[in-house]
């Protein structure tokens, strides 16, 4: 948030100076050079040296074809879907060479769910556009509901139904009724299968959210399937997933440093806040710790783009006395978790998936993008030894649940990790005699240096850069951008956002928050930031509204609202041929009674469930697949991609774009520890 907000300050005509913890700037999202004639796998002591190395080496201004000493590192892979706005608007005034860094994106085609000893399931990252694409779709319905994914058939129904209720509840039940509740309660995993409960509960909490089923808010979880669910489903998207061309400090944050440092924005690396001065009910100064000394630092205004976990100590009773709110500040910091990167460093091109891959069974919830094949101006054999052609970099999202080896992440050493994440990441990929995964092929590995070895306790870790999860019933925790201390702001992923899950989209939208109460605070004639609400399909909208006057009288949601989605099917029951019939209503869909070892569940009357359908039209349509899969259905023609990435079908938005001012005499400080 802390370069976000100087962007937009700066744009704005304010005097911007930086404080920034670390030697590179960018947060969470920063390359992290790494050297392998120094043994840097990750080690503080051993990384220490490499990071002062940066700015020297100037490898970011080399050439893409140039020679540079280094391999790419990072803290874990930074994804953009297409439903971030924020970030991806500031992306497009950012410059690059002739263009932007926006223009940096590229687009995935592919998603695949990895599992342990089976066949995986690959899927379009995308609405299908070509009859391979729609093929992978029929196939994957096709294991789903012919029990091939071990799902019952009937269970599959219910989810489907738990996803069309929140996709049809109002705002106000999302956020008063379903942040109180699990994704745990609110999919009734405890009344499911151990493979619904993997499947629908476990897998999309582990692997994206990082967080608990039973304790993960079902208020974020239930909005993030959506976002991504509507994605795939617009056809006007090119792709529901995006990444970055080359390493993230080359295509992105250096220049984005260059461009802030050029408007004026000064930068101070390797500073530490130590305490916030507050009397008054306003901030005086920052204590700042530089190299060893420290001095006291005033401004006008003061936001702070910390993360919740270093951002809670330094709140004073002065300040909770000023604004109660960031008292929640102590108990928020409490829900942080580990989600940290490990990069493989292969000396062979291994392209695994044209996209993300999801490692559904991994103790460890592992995901992974291999890298080289979105690297296209970019030569790996042009860094370090000359040995690496790709990288397979991995997110290790649960570091609490014992792996193969019997032990939990955090308390293994750092070698113990890489062994371990590379045997998971065997078992789910050399499956049916296949080896995609070769030891052979392995030159090099890098741990995430912020995973830190506890100095009191021999093997046991600690994490310099935990990660917030949002769990239930805690957003009344989180504070407001613009705090009730006139003076001071709020820039970090933590604040109440309509992006909620904590993301750099969702702290570059604090930035703008931020932003927007400083313009108001200083009384400046300033545009203010714009803001994007995330959006859902207008078609929806009046059973959203009707929720919402229901949730008004006090009474629950309408499960007849489930006929309207059932109707549906039952018109694809009649054209596809299957005998008529009454589809199931949602008491049968609820019944936890029913075998969860009957593949297929029938209704009382004989007639054939909405899955039964759809698992009969897919047969239907495969059959007729011949040679001609990889023929195009849908051109790539009237799909919308503004500037760089593709936005939502409408634009809820607050607040027109930034316009160019005249210098203004506001000082503004802003602290960031990453």
């Amino acid at each position: 948030g802390g370069m976000s907000a100087a962007h937009e300050l700066i744009e704005r005509g304010f005097e911007v100076e930086v404080y920034e913890r670390q030697n590179i700037p960018g947060g969470k999202a920063r390359s992290i050079p790494v050297f392998e004639s120094l043994d840097d796998r990750g080690s503080k002591g051993v990384h220490g040296p490499a990071i002062e190395k940066w700015r020297q080496m100037k490898g970011y201004l080399l050439a893409p074809q140039a020679r540079r000493p280094w391999l790419p590192g990072e803290h874990g892979f930074r994804f953009f879907p297409n439903f971030y706005r924020h970030i991806i608007d500031t992306m497009n005034r950012i410059p690059f060479g002739e263009g932007k860094v926006s223009d940096n994106l590229v687009k995935t085609s592919q998603v695949f769910l990895a599992r342990f000893n089976d066949e995986g399931i690959l899927l379009p990252a995308r609405f299908p556009r070509s009859l391979k694409d729609i093929k992978s779709v029929l196939d994957y319905f096709l294991k789903l509901l012919s029990g091939e994914t071990r799902v019952p058939l009937h269970e599959v129904e219910f989810f489907e139904s738990k996803i069309w209720q929140f996709m049809t509840s109002s705002e106000e039940r999302r956020l008063h009724e379903y942040e109180k509740i699990g994704w745990w309660d609110f999919v009734d995993a405890g009344q499911r299968s151990k493979e619904y409960q993997n499947f629908f509960a476990h897998g999309f909490t582990r692997s994206l959210v990082a967080s608990q089923a039973h304790l993960a808010s079902s208020f974020t979880v239930g909005k993030m399937h959506l976002q991504l669910l509507f994605g795939v489903l617009d056809p006007t998207i090119p792709s529901s997933d995006y990444l970055l061309n080359g390493p993230s400090n080359v295509v992105w944050i250096q220049p984005w440093l260059n461009y802030l440092e050029a408007q004026g924005v000064k930068y101070h690396l390797n500073c530490t806040v130590q305490s916030i001065n507050c009397s008054g009910g306003t901030v005086r100064s920052v204590m700042i710790e530089n190299e060893g000394s420290t001095k006291e630092v005033s401004g006008d205004f003061y936001v702070s783009a910390l993360p919740i976990e270093r951002m809670a100590p330094l709140i004073t009773s002065g300040m909770r006395d000023a604004d109660p709110q960031l008292g929640h500040m102590e108990e928020l910091a409490k829900n942080v978790t580990w989600m940290n990167g490990i990069q493989f460093y292969l000396t062979r091109f291994l392209p695994i998936a044209h996209g993300h891959v999801i490692y559904l069974d991994t103790p460890w919830a592992l995901t992974s993008i291999s890298q080289g094949q979105f690297w296209h101006d970019f030569d790996l054999s042009k860094f370090s030894d000359g040995d690496t052609r790709d990288i397979l970099s991995v997110d290790i999202s649960d570091w609490n649940m014992p792996g193969l080896n019997g032990k939990p992440a955090r308390e293994c050493t750092r070698k113990e990790i890489a062994d371990e994440t590379w045997e998971q990441l065997k078992r789910s990929l050399n499956v049916k005699g296949r080896q995609v995964l070769r030891d052979e092929d392995l030159d090099h590995w890098f741990l995430d240096p912020d995973i830190q070895e506890e100095p009191e306790e021999r093997h046991r870790l600690i994490n310099g850069e935990p990660l917030l999860v949002n769990l239930k019933d805690t957003w009344r925790l989180r504070p407001k951008a613009d705090t009730a201390i006139p003076n001071f702001f709020l820039a970090s992923d933590y604040v109440q956002t309509y992006t909620d899950l904590a993301t750099m989209e969702a702290a570059n939208e604090a930035a703008r928050r931020a932003v927007n109460g400083i313009i108001e605070a200083a009384g400046s004639q300033a545009t203010p930031c714009r803001l994007w609400k995330l959006h859902e399909p207008e078609i929806l909208q009046p059973l959203r509204e009707y929720d919402r006057v229901r949730w008004g009288a006090g009474l629950p949601w309408d499960e007849r609202l489930m006929n309207i989605a059932l109707s549906v099917l039952e018109v694809v029951q009649k054209t596809s041929g299957l005998p008529s019939g009454k589809i199931n209503s949602p008491s049968n869909l609820t019944d936890s009674t029913a075998s969860t070892n009957t593949a297929m569940q029938h209704n009382t009357d004989g007639a054939p469930t909405g899955a039964e359908i759809l698992l009969q039209v897919s047969k239907q349509i495969l059959s007729t697949f011949g040679d001609e899969s990889d023929s195009t259905v849908l051109p790539d023609v009237g799909q919308k991609e503004p500037s760089g990435i593709p936005v939502s079908l409408k634009t809820d938005s607050v607040g027109p774009a930034p316009a160019n001012l005249p210098r203004r005499r506001g000082r503004i400080r802003i602290v960031q520890k990453p």
